[in-house]
């Protein structure tokens, strides 16, 4: 499946169901039993909150997420368990198969995302799995994830991104997103996406679709951090939870669970109505309590303390610095950075920059943009930062780590996921040449 393009042939909907049927995929069955994620940032984690509070229910889960961190097989998990690699291969020969005969049959392309969601739609059903959360790639009104059909579904966060396919204005992308949803159905909205309100209640009228927003209808309440926990209070209809508790950091955290926990609520009301609210509050404590999600202000190495974020827009970033300076101060920091060549490098680098005084400026080995142009762009957003030149990651986690020993300080990876994740890699002795991303 790395051999297909990202994107197959324009819109995917049609050929896609196509290969549902061929694979004999129970559409009915999987609406019934799934929830949709979307948005810009945090729907990993997200998906993540809400499939382990479903494991918490006791029910075997399914979770589909992307993109994976260092290997595919993350991206269709069981109950926690990412598929093995016989499961990969067996599935994966049986999705080409299906795929070769209706590309000939049509003559349409399909991408790799499509494979992928088929992928796990044949994982889920071989595992007999009885909720699954489907996290969306791209959107959600052409995304495969859109013929899961599911009444439940939320949009965590907008932010300008892929503006070419979803649009150069949040109330288009916010739009495209919630296309997801099936009708009649609930869509949650994260907290940042209140000030659409007004155009989303209008955009969803007359379709049999309800809008709930947190901070609003999902209230949170008695936030309180520390380096390994947090804390909150969920108050949603008939739901009173008190002292919740995180083990994942940073203050976005807390609207991705509060979305997550009414999310498995509503398709617990709609499936299971019989179900006691003592048993949803236990789920919902043991879940978000469970749950860990890498990549997100993750602890990566002790000595020197060194930490990466894989957020990479210029929302994200900022969410995460400012978590990052709440929970560990903000003096002593070494920040190493990086973006990806299809993102915005000037926007991202703005929004770190300014907070450090030195600053190693690098490209990850996958679509990475050149070190220099990183570096143009630190000085451009703080001319007084120290700048030093790394043009590999092996070189970044050199100089980095020399420089932290050498002045007893910390090291903040940020600005991509890929730089993020190369580093990590590298700090654990292994090679960035060995991941293999789309």
């Amino acid at each position: 499946m790395f051999d297909l393009p990202k994107y197959g042939d324009g819109v995917c909907l049609g050929r896609l169901a196509a290969l549902l049927e061929a694979l004999a995929i129970d559409r009915d069955q999987l609406s019934r039993n799934a929830v949709v994620v979307t948005g810009s940032n945090g729907k990993g984690s997200t998906a993540a909150f809400c499939a382990t509070i479903g494991n918490a229910f006791g029910l075997r889960t399914g979770l589909f997420t992307s993109p994976h961190l260092y290997r595919i097989n993350e991206r269709f998990q069981v109950d926690g368990q990412p598929i093995s690699e016989t499961g990969l291969t067996r599935h994966a020969a049986s999705v080409e198969a299906a795929i070769s005969e209706i590309s000939q049959r049509t003559g349409e392309q399909f991408g790799s995302f499509e494979a992928l969601f088929a992928l796990a739609c044949l994982h889920f059903r071989e595992s007999g799995c009885d909720f699954t959360v489907f996290e969306a790639g791209i959107g959600g009104r052409y995304d495969p994830v859109r013929l899961v059909g599911a009444h439940e579904s939320c949009v965590t966060s907008v932010d300008y991104e892929h503006v070419n396919l979803l649009g150069n204005r949040l109330e288009l992308i916010a739009s495209d997103k919630s296309d997801a949803c099936a009708s009649p159905g609930v869509i949650i909205y994260g907290e940042n996406c209140r000030g659409l309100r007004p155009h989303l209640l209008e955009y969803l009228r007359n379709r049999g679709i309800i809008a709930l927003f947190v901070r609003d209808e999902i209230a949170i309440s008695g936030e309180s951090a520390s380096p390994s926990y947090q804390r909150f209070e969920l108050r949603f209809d008939d739901c009173d939870f008190t002292s919740l508790e995180l083990r994942l950091s940073g203050a976005f955290q807390l609207n991705n669970a509060a979305v997550a926990a009414t999310l498995f609520r509503l398709w617990l009301r709609r499936t299971r109505p019989e179900v006691q609210l003592a048993k949803i509050e236990a789920a919902v404590r043991a879940g978000l309590r469970r749950t860990n999600w890498p990549g997100r202000l993750e602890i990566v190495r002790e000595t020197p303390l060194t930490i990466i974020d894989v957020g990479h827009t210029p929302d994200a970033v900022k969410q995460s610095l400012a978590s990052l300076r709440a929970l560990y101060g903000s003096d002593g920091w070494i920040l190493v950075t990086g973006v990806s060549s299809d993102k915005k490098a000037d926007e991202i680098v703005t929004a770190l920059a300014p907070s450090f005084d030195t600053i190693v400026c690098t490209s990850a080995h996958h679509k990475g943009t050149p070190a220099q142009a990183i570096a143009a762009a630190v000085r451009q957003a703080n001319p007084h930062a120290g700048i030093h030149l790394a043009e590999t990651i092996r070189d970044a986690v050199d100089i980095s780590t020399r420089l932290a020993r050498s002045q007893t300080r910390k090291i903040y990876v940020a600005g991509g996921l890929f730089v993020a994740i190369e580093y990590a890699t590298v700090a654990r002795g292994d090679k960035v040449e060995d991941l293999k991303f789309f």
